[in-house]
C-alpha cells in the first residue's frame, strides 16, 4: 500500500510539474513576442511600418500568426477609417476646384469600400474553423486585396498637374500609409495561411 501511495504521489507531482511548465511555456515572454513581430514583419514590403504599428500590441499578439494577422487587420482598419474621415472633411473644404471635389468624393467612396472589406475580413477571421480554413483565408485574401486596390484607385484621381499640390500631398500621404499597412496585413495573412498549412 505504501508503494502505491508513493507512486500516486509521484504521478501527482509529475502532473503538477507538467501543468506549470506547459502553461508557462504557452505564455510568450514580452521579448519573444517582440522578436516574433520583428521577424514576421521582416517578410513584408514595409517592415519598419509593420513593426512600429504592431509592436505596441505585442502582449495581445504573443507569438501567434493568427493574432498577428488580426492585429494587422485592425490597425489597417483604424487607419482606413481615420483616412476616410479626413478625406470626407477635406472634400468639404472651400476653394476646391470641381475636379478636386469630384476626386475627393471618389476617394471617400473607395475608402468606404476598403473599410467595408477590411471589416468583412476581420469578421471572417474571427469565425475561422479548421473545416473551412482554406475558404475563409481565400475570402480574406480577396477582400484585403480589394481594399488595397480601392486605396490605390483613390490616389488615381489626383494625378496630373491640374490638381492643387497641397491637397495632392495631403491625400497621398494619408492614402499611401493606409495602403502600406494594408499591404503588410495581406503579407501577414499570407504568412498565417502558409504556416497553417
Amino acid at each position: 500500500m505504501a508503494g502505491s501511495a508513493s507512486k500516486s504521489f509521484t504521478l501527482i507531482l509529475l502532473a503538477i510539474s507538467f501543468y506549470f511548465n506547459s502553461s508557462s511555456a504557452a505564455r510568450a515572454t514580452p521579448q519573444s513576442s517582440i522578436e516574433f513581430i520583428r521577424t514576421s514583419c521582416s517578410t513584408t514590403i514595409y517592415p519598419e511600418l509593420c513593426y512600429t504599428s504592431l509592436s505596441i500590441h505585442s502582449s495581445t499578439i504573443q507569438t501567434s500568426p493568427k493574432l498577428l494577422a488580426n492585429a494587422a487587420l485592425n490597425v489597417t482598419l483604424s487607419s482606413a477609417k481615420s483616412t476616410s474621415a479626413k478625406m470626407s472633411s477635406l472634400s468639404r473644404s472651400h476653394g476646391l476646384k470641381p475636379r478636386e471635389v469630384s476626386a475627393m468624393k471618389d476617394c471617400v467612396e473607395e475608402l468606404r469600400d476598403a473599410v467595408y472589406e477590411l471589416k468583412k475580413s476581420i469578421d471572417e477571421m474571427s469565425h475561422a474553423k479548421k473545416s473551412n480554413f482554406r475558404v475563409m483565408i481565400s475570402d480574406v485574401q480577396t477582400w484585403v486585396s480589394a481594399a488595397l486596390t480601392d486605396e490605390s484607385t483613390c490616389t488615381d484621381g489626383f494625378e496630373g498637374d491640374a490638381m492643387n499640390g497641397t491637397l495632392k500631398t495631403a491625400v497621398r500621404g494619408r492614402i499611401v500609409q493606409t495602403a502600406q499597412l494594408t499591404s503588410n496585413a495581406l503579407a501577414l495573412i499570407n504568412n498565417y495561411a502558409f504556416r497553417h498549412g
